[in-house]
């Protein structure tokens, strides 16, 4: 199946898995033998073959047990009785010997690649510490956040199906099915980190069933693992991975709706140094994506007093008075600092950020005045209350959102991606500058990144503030 939109012959048992993944920078003739996914129609297509890099050697089968961990490894509790993505607990990175290794390093995505993806093609976008996509309206800077925030669910251990609902408009438009009436599209990332650059790419058949029909996942030229779809009738595809021991790969079905990456850590052994630079790999690129957190703060839902709880920001960050009611008792410094960032953004004098302890068992956030009585949250804009949400989120980390934490990973190689599709939607010019400076502030230690879409004016102020880069999606 070609990706390109050909045809290619159809497989057979001498295929083998590494000969069935799809490499975003190879290309050969339609019909040249490399099976695929369909993405775009037309006379002089072109299809995507393998790698012409090193191989993994043929060897016979030794399948891993899926109870197989190495020596103090363990796995993060599943939310289904789906095997999860887990990460082995916290004893120090492994690192294999290699020169651009890196031990300190915080995994992190510093490229995004959307090989086909709704309306891209062959995109691939650096993302620096505070990257900004901007546009006009169509150009896709929506699609390409939601593809960011796709594998860090899937890094995360999220079925497919939960991570791509509408999969099928998700087809570049101009793609038509081959023999079989199959078509996908193909996303992958580069994660940096201890390991050096580690690749990943996936390439997903959304008709005529969901469902990965080939990953990827490579370091220094190397094909650690490759997956891919031997037998449509099956729910699985077949994985090899790189032992380099007596036995120089390993192959073992794995389901075709779960990222292979992700569930390494419970299949390898690590007993062999090609096992541990598999799994060095392959932590590094769960934790790098984990790290994501999508927010979209939607003012009309953060008017209201909420009952005080666990203190966790959601996505829609409706419970942010239960969360400045935690920061206010738990973490007064960001406090008093997230109330200095609010005098910057909001109208009028503001002299902090209080909480109300109301009679029925909620509380009200408020702005405090030095010459009035206190304001609620809820009579403010919808530009105040979306600037104060993105704040917050920018001043405090993971153990304050609502998102899927490394628990098993010291909080020092711990980091967290802000993803932000319409950034500074409803903020004035005074409240999009005094963001993006807190953003370049808070970035410039490392652990916060920042990756969202923002309209002409503020990309404009973006090309002139140093450590921004802005992505042109209409250039």
């Amino acid at each position: 199946m070609d990706l390109t939109g050909g045809s290619a012959p159809a497989r057979t048992s001498k295929n083998r898995p590494s000969d069935l993944v799809p490499d975003p920078d190879a290309v050969t003739p339609s019909g040249s033998g490399s099976p695929s996914l369909p993405v775009s129609g037309g006379a002089g297509s072109s299809s995507v073959a393998p790698s012409p890099g090193p191989r993994v050697p043929e060897a016979r089968t030794s399948a891993a047990s899926a109870s197989a961990s190495r020596s103090g490894a363990g796995a993060s509790l599943p939310r289904t009785s789906r095997p999860r993505a887990s990460v082995p607990e916290a004893r120090g990175p492994v690192v294999p010997e290699a020169p651009d290794a890196r031990p300190d390093a915080r995994p992190t995505v510093t490229e995004l690649r959307l090989s086909a993806f709704a309306g891209h093609r062959s995109a691939a976008h650096a993302l620096g510490p505070v990257t900004l996509f901007t546009g006009p309206s169509g150009s896709g800077k929506t699609t390409t956040l939601r593809a960011y925030e796709a594998l860090a669910r899937l890094g995360a251990g999220d079925p497919l199906d939960e991570v791509f609902p509408d999969a099928a408009d998700l087809v570049p438009e101009r793609a038509r099915p081959d023999a079989q009436g199959r078509r996908g599209f193909r996303i992958g990332c580069t994660v940096d980190g201890p390991c050096g650059p580690v690749r990943l790419d996936l390439a997903v058949q959304a008709e005529p069933r969901l469902r990965i029909v080939g990953e990827r996942l490579t370091a220094r030229d190397r094909t650690l693992l490759a997956t891919a779809l031997r037998d449509p009738a099956r729910s699985t595809v077949q994985a090899e991975w790189h032992t380099a021991g007596a036995t120089p790969v390993t192959r073992a079905p794995l389901p075709d709706d779960l990222l292979g990456t992700a569930l390494l850590p419970l299949r390898v052994a690590g007993r062999t140094p090609g096992q541990l630079e598999v799994l060095a790999a392959a932590e590094q690129v769960v934790v790098g994506l984990r790290s994501a957190f999508a927010c979209d703060p939607r003012p009309e839902r953060m008017r209201a007093p909420v009952p005080p709880g666990e203190g966790r920001l959601r996505r829609d960050c409706a419970n942010l008075a239960e969360v400045l009611h935690r920061t206010h008792n738990d973490c007064p410094r960001r406090h008093h600092r997230l109330a200095t960032v609010a005098g910057a953004g909001c109208a009028g004098t503001v002299t902090g950020l209080g909480v109300r302890e109301l009679r029925e068992g909620t509380v009200r956030a408020v702005l405090e005045r030095a010459d009035r009585t206190a304001t609620p949250l809820g009579r403010l804009g919808d530009g105040e209350l979306r600037y104060l949400a993105l704040a917050l989120t920018l001043l405090t980390g993971p153990g304050v959102l609502e998102m899927d934490r490394v628990a098993e990973v010291p909080d020092a190689m711990q980091g967290l991606t802000l993803l932000a599709d319409g950034l500074d939607r409803g903020l004035d010019r005074r409240q999009s500058a005094e963001l993006l400076r807190l953003a370049v502030e808070i970035a410039g230690d490392g652990h916060i990144r920042v990756a969202g879409s923002v309209g002409d004016r503020t990309a404009a102020e973006a090309r002139r503030t140093p450590g921004v880069t802005v992505v042109d999606l209409g250039a």
